[in-house]
């Protein structure tokens, strides 16, 4: 059995304010999946928390860039040297988030050590870039763009090791299945699956094949991102994007299950739950099910 590692990565450093004055909520997504007794469920071992910078977003404006980007390359290194320690001695890392810029500190930490993949279960891309938007400035909807070294060079060159990760090391899953991303993915070559096709195809099988594609010689391993906002609202109404036609409990639960079940898999991250928006925790504690549900399994 694999030991598993419980890290908190509680950044909200990417996402635009829900409102004037306000911060996102999602930086409280650790703490609420460890009121779920995450940890304990697990049999994990302890962690602790990388903290993150204070959010700020000073005098930033649209077309500065990437607001809060000085603070987003610290959290970055920082998280990097704590997720490339444990998978270095062999531990899974379970990073609790936070938003999707965390995975930043996750790719750097592989890049250091080889050629890694990721799949990703989002319900966006989070591809957005200076290419295809006039709107970039929040990196917790651009972590993939930067990560394939689309982005200032600031976060998507750290310590001169961009890009982080390959298009073709990239899996995707869950975009809605009107997505406008899957035209320049398809372009690009990098292989996605939206809600519609998970549903035709069927999520274990489809996992299953992606697997096989990541266990390749020419990668050292893969890591596993799981954006909540991949679930429907009906089930996950606490995210700060929550879009109709996500997947349901059902679908996501064997989909992560084999995805996160193959010794090649070195982690996960879990990241945009906002505890703020579940004010019964309901939402909390379908996530952690899901998380525990896969790994126990795994």
């Amino acid at each position: 059995m694999r030991t598993i590692v419980v890290l908190d990565a509680p950044s909200n450093l990417g996402l635009r304010p829900p409102a004037p004055g306000t911060v996102p909520g999602c930086y409280k997504l650790a703490g609420a999946l460890r009121e779920q007794r995450i940890v304990a469920r697990l049999g994990a071992l302890e962690g602790g928390v990388v903290v993150p910078p204070r959010y700020d977003l000073g005098d930033w404006q649209p077309g500065d860039g990437v607001f809060n980007a000085a603070a987003i390359a610290r959290y970055t290194r920082t998280l990097a040297d704590r997720i490339e320690g444990h998978v270095r001695a062999g531990e899974f890392a379970l990073v609790l988030g936070g938003d999707c810029s965390i995975q930043l500190g996750a790719a750097l930490a592989l890049r250091r050590i080889g050629r890694y993949g990721l799949a990703a279960v989002d319900g966006s891309a989070d591809f957005r870039h200076t290419g295809n938007s006039d709107g970039v400035g929040a990196a917790g909807g651009e972590e993939l763009a930067i990560a394939t070294g689309r982005g200032q060079a600031d976060l998507s060159d750290i310590e001169g090791l961009g890009p982080y990760l390959k298009d073709e090391d990239v899996r995707l899953f869950g975009m809605r299945d009107e997505d406008e991303d899957q035209v320049e993915l398809a372009a690009l070559k990098i292989p996605n699956a939206t809600v519609g096709q998970i549903r035709a195809w069927g999520a274990a099988d489809l996992a299953r094949a992606t697997v096989e594609s990541l266990e390749t010689p020419a990668l050292d391993g893969y890591w596993v991102h799981l954006d909540a906002d991949v679930l429907d609202p009906s089930v996950m109404p606490a995210v700060d994007s929550p879009d109709d036609g996500g997947l349901l409990p059902d679908e996501l639960a064997p989909l992560l299950r084999t995805l996160v079940s193959s010794p090649r898999c070195v982690g996960l991250n879990v990241t945009i739950y906002d505890p703020d928006l579940d004010p019964d925790g309901t939402a909390g504690a379908l996530l952690a099910d899901l998380v525990v549900g896969a790994l126990k399994e795994a």
